[in-house]
């Protein structure tokens, strides 16, 4: 069944209307007609539903039954990413959503060689999210994560206070091993809590950036023995947080 997320929720009559797009894609693309089952979202929730009207531009559901079980991840994962080159970060936006990603924030670090201007990172907002709506239809999420504006060290930083656990992919942690495994830092984690995981652009976190955050309380871990590029690393982070919480369900 097709998935769509509602941007109002049902109404009292366990009804909602599907417009723009989503409207045009189900009767369009998919042709589907009066009676056609989908799979609605609104507020974290999947509900199986019946198209009960389609007409000028917008289509008319109505839910059925109790909520379907939830494939999100017990804990959210937010990856902050320095700025790569190239088209990079849509990669790792749309693998990351499928993986179970709660959020993205894109950071200008210090080895970033791209820099996005306002007019530059509007549209590249704008095209990060559509590829995380489309991701999380595919991958049936219940949330699409959100894609935030470029922000800076400190405004990074300061957005880290909201977290409960910190960590930081440091190319030169694990050169010496100072890094410390995905699963022993989520011994302690909990389900409902919030993971930060900063990871740097081609090149890597540089030393005045890594104090910073160790400063601010970011622990280093290890991402094996190989090093992985800048869209690989945080696909690996979230692959190995996934089999470590969900694998024990």
């Amino acid at each position: 069944m097709q998935r769509y997320f509602l941007n109002d929720p049902f109404d009292g009559d366990s009804l909602a209307i599907i417009s723009g797009e989503d409207a045009r894609h189900i009767m369009k693309v998919m042709r589907m007609s009066e009676g056609a089952k989908i799979i609605a979202v609104s507020g974290g929730e999947a509900f199986e539903s019946e198209i009960t009207a389609l007409a000028d531009g917008e289509v008319e559901i109505r839910r059925l039954g109790d909520a379907l079980p939830s494939n999100e991840m017990p804990v959210h994962v937010t990856v902050a990413a320095g700025l790569p080159k190239g088209d990079k970060l849509d990669l790792v936006v749309q693998k990351g959503t499928e993986l179970g990603m709660s959020g993205l924030v894109p950071f200008e670090a210090e080895r970033s060689i791209v820099k996005w201007d306002n007019k530059k990172s509007g549209k590249k907002i704008e095209r990060l999210r559509k590829i995380a709506k489309e991701a999380a239809e595919q991958s049936h999420r219940n949330i699409i994560p959100g894609i935030s504006e470029v922000t800076g060290l400190d405004s990074l930083v300061r957005l880290a206070e909201s977290f409960d656990l910190l960590l930081i992919a440091d190319e030169e942690a694990a050169k010496d091993r100072s890094g410390g495994s995905i699963a022993a830092h989520l011994e302690n984690v909990y389900h409902g809590q919030k993971v930060l995981a900063v990871f740097g652009p081609e090149g890597g976190i540089s030393r005045k950036e890594a104090d910073r955050f160790r400063e601010a309380g970011f622990s280093p871990i290890a991402l094996g023995p190989r090093i992985l590029r800048a869209e690989t690393a945080p696909l690996y982070a979230l692959s190995a947080i996934s089999s470590e919480i969900e694998g024990k369900r």
